[in-house]
C-alpha cells in the first residue's frame, strides 16, 4: 500500500500523523488512480489560492458518473460560488449580520450548562454523544430554523453522507450514487421546510434566503444541506479532539483550568495539531500546474492534505508538540482562499465555550479508553465515542 492508502485505512485513524510525516517526504505524490496528493504547507497554501484549481468536479478529465444535480457553493467556482456565498453570508455574519454569532453566546452557554448538568448523577459519560454532538446541532438548527424535534432525522442523514465522502477515484462512482440517494432524502425534507417558511417566514437564515431573493429554490435547499452538515459535523470533531488532547496531558488540563482565557489560543492550536478536517479531496486542475517540480495535468483530481501541511516542520517549529501559546499560529484548520470555512467563527466559539465548561466543571476527568474508537471518515476525523470517567460535576455557580 502507498503511504496515502495507509492514511485512508481506518486501521490508522487513531494516529495518522507518522504517516503524514512520511507523506511530506514527497510533497506531490501521484496515486495509482491518477490523484495528486499535496502535503506540504507552502504548496497547499499556493493551491488554495490558485485560480487554476477548481472545486467543481465537472472539470475532471473523466467527470463523475453521477454528478450532484444541485451542488452547493462549496462545489462551485467563482463567479457562481461568490454569488451564492455572498447571499448566504448576508444572513450569517459580517457585514450584514455582524452580531449573529456572538449573539448566540448566551444560548450556547445555556445548552452547554444543561448538557453538563445531565452528567452529574453518574461517574462516566460519552462526551461525544452527550455534549460534543448536541450543542452544535442545536445551534445550527436554531440558525437555520430547523425544528428541534427533527434534529435526530437530519443527523442520521448527515452521518451517512459523511461516511461516503473520501479521496480517491477507484470507488467514487459507487460512493457518489450512495451519497446522492441519501442527499435526496435530506433535500426532500428541506424542500418541504422551505415551502413552510415561504408561507410563514421567521427570523431564521432559511427564511432570509427565501424572502430576500437572489436564490432559486434548488440553491436554497443545496445551501441548507451544506450548512446543516458542515455546521455541526466538524465542530463535533473539534470538541472531541480537544478533550482527548487535554485529557492525555494532565499538566495542560491543569493549566487551562487555572487560566480559562488560554482556551482561545488553545482552540487555534487544536485546529493545527488535531484538525477536524484532515483532507480536501474535491479539487481539480483546470490546466497543467507545476507544483514542487511535479506537473499536475489538466483535469486531474487533487487532494490537499491539510493535516500534513499544518504539521510541516518547514512551516512550524516542533510541530508534534501541542503548544497553546504558539506564536503566529498560521494553520490550515479552516482551509483557505475563496473556500475558507464559512462557519469558522461559529465553530471557534462553540469549541471555546464547551471545552471551557468541561474543563471547569468535570472533577478529575480521565479517559476510560485510549485510543477511543474513531469514525471511519479519513476527511472528517474524530472519535465516534469518547468515554470519560470523572468524580463528579461542579455546580454552575462554583
Amino acid at each position: 500500500m502507498s503511504v496515502f492508502a495507509r492514511i485512508l485505512d481506518p486501521a490508522n485513524r487513531a494516529d495518522p500523523y507518522p504517516l503524514f510525516d512520511e507523506l511530506r517526504r514527497t510533497p506531490v505524490a501521484r496515486q495509482e488512480d491518477g490523484t495528486y496528493v499535496v502535503s506540504t504547507y507552502r504548496e497547499i497554501v499556493e493551491l488554495l489560492h490558485d485560480p487554476r484549481v477548481s472545486s467543481d468536479r465537472r472539470n475532471l478529465r473523466v467527470p463523475d458518473e453521477s454528478p450532484d444535480p444541485a451542488p452547493s457553493f462549496i462545489g462551485l467556482d467563482p463567479p457562481e460560488h461568490d454569488r451564492l456565498r455572498a447571499l448566504t453570508m448576508r444572513h450569517f455574519g459580517p457585514p450584514h449580520s455582524p452580531r449573529l454569532i456572538d449573539g448566540l453566546r448566551p444560548a450556547m452557554l445555556e445548552v452547554t450548562t444543561r448538557l453538563i448538568d445531565g452528567l452529574a448523577d453518574r461517574r462516566q459519560a460519552d462526551l461525544v454523544d452527550e455534549v460534543a454532538y448536541p450543542l452544535p446541532v442545536a445551534m445550527i438548527c436554531r440558525i437555520l430554523g430547523v425544528p428541534e424535534a427533527d434534529e435526530p432525522r437530519f443527523h442520521a442523514w448527515a452521518d451517512r453522507i459523511i461516511d461516503t465522502l473520501g479521496p480517491g477515484e477507484h470507488d467514487r462512482a459507487e460512493r457518489e450514487r450512495e451519497r446522492q440517494a441519501i442527499a435526496d432524502q435530506l433535500r426532500g425534507y428541506l424542500g418541504e421546510l422551505v415551502e413552510r417558511r415561504r408561507a410563514r417566514p421567521g427570523d431564521d437564515l432559511l427564511s432570509g434566503l427565501i424572502t430576500q431573493g437572489g436564490m432559486e429554490q434548488r440553491e436554497v435547499v443545496a445551501t441548507a444541506v451544506l450548512l446543516l452538515i458542515a455546521g455541526h459535523e466538524t465542530t463535533i470533531n473539534l470538541i472531541a479532539n480537544g478533550m482527548l488532547t487535554f485529557l492525555r496531558d494532565p499538566a495542560l488540563l491543569d493549566r487551562l483550568r487555572a487560566d480559562p482565557g488560554l482556551i482561545v489560543p488553545a482552540v487555534e492550536e487544536l485546529l493545527r495539531y488535531e484538525p477536524p478536517v484532515q483532507l480536501i479531496s474535491s479539487r481539480v486542475a483546470l490546466e497543467d500546474i507545476e507544483v514542487a517540480g511535479v506537473t499536475i495535468p489538466a483535469g486531474s483530481p487533487i487532494v490537499l492534505a491539510l493535516a500534513a501541511g499544518s504539521r510541516d516542520p518547514a512551516h512550524v517549529a516542533d510541530p508534534g508538540t501541542f503548544d497553546p501559546c504558539r506564536p503566529g499560529n498560521e494553520h490550515l484548520g479552516f482551509g483557505g482562499g475563496v473556500h475558507y470555512c464559512f462557519g469558522a467563527p461559529l465553530a471557534r466559539l462553540e469549541a471555546q465555550i464547551v471545552l471551557t465548561e468541561l474543563i471547569r466543571r468535570l472533577r478529575a476527568p480521565r479517559l476510560a479508553a485510549d485510543p477511543p474508537p474513531y469514525r471511519p471518515s479519513p476527511i472528517l476525523r474524530g472519535p465516534r465515542h469518547l468515554l470519560v470517567d470523572y468524580d463528579g460535576v461542579e455546580p454552575v455557580s462554583s
